[in-house]
């Protein structure tokens, strides 16, 4: 099988207020992959400016970075094969207008700035995003029973 591989999730805002945290886990769950670290927080603005640093010249910036301290975030570590790649599938476009129905956005959002998920956009901000959010000794490692049900071995 391929490598495993980690990518980082997390329900904005306006998912954790519209109680769709549930709902979200379930659609990772019921895809196969598996949770390795998960926690409600609210981190304060230098550490969202940290996490958007690359959206800083952008003239969105500060509205997004006032919008993710408006309220909890639910920031979630999920394991699987391409888990970056088919998190953003699962996500749908980052504008749900784009989106299709069956991807979170899709099903659950209407305006770019109420996108109800952040998820990474490729391994190495995985890796980043991970390590920027969540210490090493908040990341479980563990073998799900499903594991030869759900890949091939």
């Amino acid at each position: 099988m391929a490598s495993r591989e980690r990518t980082f999730i997390a329900i904005k805002p306006d998912g954790v207020q519209r109680g769709l945290v549930g709902k979200i886990i379930q659609r990772f769950e019921e895809r196969g992959f598996k949770m390795v670290a998960l926690k409600i927080c609210a981190p304060g603005r230098a550490h969202l400016e940290k996490h958007y640093a690359d959206l800083s010249k952008k003239p969105f910036f500060k509205d997004l970075v006032d919008y993710m301290v408006s309220g909890p975030i639910i920031a979630m570590v999920w394991e699987g094969l391409n888990a970056v790649k088919c998190g953003r599938m699962m996500l749908g476009e980052t504008n749900p207008q784009a989106s299709l129905p069956g991807s979170i956005r899709g099903d659950f959002s209407i305006q770019v700035g109420r996108n109800i998920c952040h998820g990474s956009d490729s391994v190495e901000s995985a890796n980043h995003e991970i390590a920027l959010w969540f210490n090493k000794n908040e990341l479980v490692n563990w073998e799900s029973a499903m594991y030869t049900w759900i890949y091939e071995v």
